[in-house]
């Protein structure tokens, strides 16, 4: 039986159901011909129909077939000519991807015919496969867009008032006792109440999910019995990863991803994605045609200019993606506006974002890419952090992106690790990070939130491991990919990995508490990674990248529960006062009809600390005054903002130091809130000028209520 077709129109890209029909496009500047196959089942072996388009406006391909409903399987094969030396990959035998698919039934079946070329030929890439890769790629699902939002609102968290939560959506839910088996894993599984009853009690505003987009599991790590568990080797970036997915694969997985975003903003929590637009799952010459090589490999690629065969390689995965060039552009805009207005996010993460900006070979803050979201009415009001490096040359960028956007700071990052082991450093850094980085950001009209504060992420240590191990321990990798970072920066504190050992257990539990109360503490906003506040180990890996069982799943059954208590707590401590939120840099002067500064650091004598003291890369130990009549903004009903002031010792020198109170001024009485040493006993109360003792590698915080002060005066 012959199928309808129609003409259709070149927009909006990809597959769209009207009700009627279903209008197919694709962009194909380079092709001389594009057929569309339609298939029965996701399990089917050859397509049932092949329609041949004819219509081309300006590089889009377009047809329109009515009667044709949601659920339909699809792929496409693309011809033109196969000259890899001039940028072309074009090979109709290998069925296509719609890049603007919406959902992708399965996963790809790893088989020699899923490369244009025929593996294992002596003229590599040069050499041209006529086998038919259907039988072993994915098919393109059409979508119905309709779904019940209800009364949905983006909660619009102000970034000074967030508190971001990493985690990955099975590492998250795997292995959690309340969470039936069968939902494990999934996107119900997020939107599981025992999941969003322990993001609230932390106090976690925003949850920052590792790459959800339809992702390629490397070809050499499934044949080692591994995955790409991380998922940055996207294919699909406007489909949901159908492995998160328990409500089937046709189309399911859209609306249960749907249904957790609704269910997390209900609970007044964000939704930010960890977006990969940097490279795709194609990988170098030598990687597989799954889409975009097939499609229009010189129009996708940033490819080498005296030899088309090759690709530039800024992200160490083969290939990058060529944002230089409008179609490209285009797409990435198309793919966030589409999470957006969608599917409800509130936010993203950009992978190697330096990758993006790149124009020619060097980064560039005023790169089209920047310039096209900072005008998008819609884009530019979300959330957008940018992980600041790349692999290329010139790649670290931190503090180097335009306004409008926030940055993981990973001189946050590597400076408090120092720190708190004890390696010699400036306290002057220390200082910089503490108050918001404002020496990386300052200068260009950004505010403190512009950093994004951690202390580990998912490439790394755990914050277990990071006082567990000074080696890493990435035996279970098969292989060692990378280190994960330049530099550990751990300590063990005297025992390579796990032990009976209590005086060693002890202290490396009050380096948690160190670490979480100095991430907490400080200006900027604070992220934390899953598992962490329960003190989740990898065993020593520092890279499981590929680990897709018990090594990177949250272990809830044997969660650290007074690590857990004593992260709650400190979150919402900060949540509760905004001393340590602050929307504004510290001016280092008095504020409008007071004398106090609102900032001021200090030695243990209980003097100012002067320029000299930052430069001893010997000192461990300093303690700062916070101000909290010296709040440079209003709220948002344009009330001054008052709060409690702070004074906060920290000691990394392994000994005791006693420090001598600041004068009456600052404040006449100080209660102890929190004592990383003493922390479920100390709530010791001190004049201003005695002496509080401050014990070995310690975080003290003391209280003044100057509500109270006034109400005495």
């Amino acid at each position: 039986m012959e199928i309808i077709t129609y003409p259709g129109k070149p927009y909006p890209l990809g597959a769209t159901w009207d009700g009627e029909g279903v209008n197919f496009t694709l962009y194909a500047d380079n092709a001389t011909g594009v057929e569309l196959c339609l298939f029965d089942s996701p399990e089917s072996q050859t397509e049932s129909k092949k329609i041949k388009l004819y219509e081309r406006s300006h590089q889009v391909w377009h047809v329109y077939l009515p009667g044709v409903k949601p659920g339909q399987l699809y792929g496409y094969r693309v011809h033109g000519p196969y000259e890899p030396q001039n940028g072309h990959r074009f090979n109709p035998n290998k069925l296509l991807l719609d890049p603007y698919a919406k959902a992708i039934a399965g996963v790809i079946d790893w088989h020699d015919s899923l490369f244009a070329y025929q593996v294992g030929h002596p003229d590599e890439d040069l050499s041209y496969s006529e086998e038919d890769s259907a039988p072993y790629i994915p098919k393109s699902v059409v979508i119905d867009n309709n779904f019940d939002w209800g009364d949905d609102a983006p909660p619009r968290t102000p970034y000074h008032q967030s508190v971001i939560y990493e985690a990955h959506v099975r590492g998250l839910t795997m292995q959690h006792p309340e969470i039936p088996e069968d939902i494990r894993g999934s996107y119900a599984a997020i939107a599981h109440p025992a999941i969003i009853k322990h993001l609230q009690d932390l106090g976690i505003t925003a949850i920052e999910l590792m790459p959800i987009h339809q992702f390629v599991n490397d070809r050499y790590l499934v044949e080692k019995g591994l995955r790409n568990y991380w998922g940055y080797n996207s294919i699909g970036f406007f489909a949901p990863d159908v492995r998160y997915s328990s409500s089937g694969v046709t189309g399911g997985q859209v609306s249960e991803f749907k249904n957790m975003v609704k269910e997390l903003h209900k609970a007044g929590i964000e939704v930010i994605l960890d977006v990969v637009y940097n490279h795709t799952g194609e990988g170098n010459q030598m990687g597989p045609t799954l889409s975009f090589k097939g499609v229009d490999n010189a129009s996708y690629y940033r490819l080498v200019d005296d030899d088309k065969r090759f690709y530039m390689d800024y992200t160490g995965t083969g290939n990058t993606l060529n944002a230089m060039l409008p179609n490209v552009l285009r797409y990435i805009m198309d793919s966030l506006r589409y999470w957006i207005t969608e599917m409800h996010v509130d936010g993203f993460r950009f992978d190697l974002a330096s990758t993006l900006a790149r124009e020619l070979h060097e980064v560039n803050r005023l790169s089209a890419f920047f310039d096209i979201i900072h005008q998008d009415p819609i884009i530019s009001q979300v959330k957008l952090i940018a992980e600041p490096w790349d692999v290329g040359e010139g790649g670290y960028q931190v503090g180097k992106f335009p306004p409008g956007w926030v940055e993981w700071n990973g001189k946050y990052r590597d400076c408090i690790r120092d720190y708190w082991r004890g390696a010699d450093s400036m306290l002057g850094e220390f200082a910089q990070r503490f108050t918001g980085s404002p020496d990386l950001y300052q200068d260009d009209y950004r505010r403190p939130t512009a950093s994004i504060n951690f202390i580990t992420a998912h490439d790394g240590f755990t914050m277990h491991d990071l006082v567990s191990y000074n080696e890493k321990h990435n035996d279970a990798n098969g292989e060692d990919n990378n280190d994960g970072e330049s530099h550990n920066r751990s300590w063990n504190c005297g025992a390579e990995g796990e032990t009976d050992d209590e005086s060693v257990n002890e202290l490396r539990a009050q380096q948690k508490r160190n670490f979480m109360s100095t991430l907490f503490l400080s200006q900027g906003v604070p992220m934390l990674v899953a598992g962490d506040e329960m003190g989740r180990t990898q065993g020593g890996n520092n890279n499981a990248y590929c680990q897709d069982n018990e090594i990177s799943w949250v272990n809830w059954e044997n969660a650290d529960k007074e690590l857990l208590e004593f992260t709650q707590k400190l979150i919402h401590f900060r949540r509760e006062h905004p001393n340590f939120r602050r929307r504004r840099w510290f001016q280092g002067q008095p504020a409008k009809g007071q004398q106090l500064e609102d900032i001021a650091w200090f030695l243990p004598e209980g003097d100012e600390m002067s320029e000299e003291n930052w430069s001893h890369d010997f000192a461990k130990s300093l303690a700062v005054f916070l101000n909290g009549k010296g709040i440079h903004s209003l709220g948002a009903k344009g009330e001054r903002i008052v709060d409690d002031s702070y004074y906060v010792i920290f000691n990394a020198f392994h000994e005791a130091i006693d420090y001598k109170l600041p004068a009456e001024k600052f404040g006449k009485k100080w209660k102890v809130v929190l004592n990383t040493a003493d922390y479920k006993a100390d709530r010791s109360v001190y004049n201003a000028g005695e002496t509080v003792t401050v014990e070995g590698r310690t975080v003290v915080l003391l209280e003044h209520h100057n509500k109270h002060e006034e109400a005495a005066d």
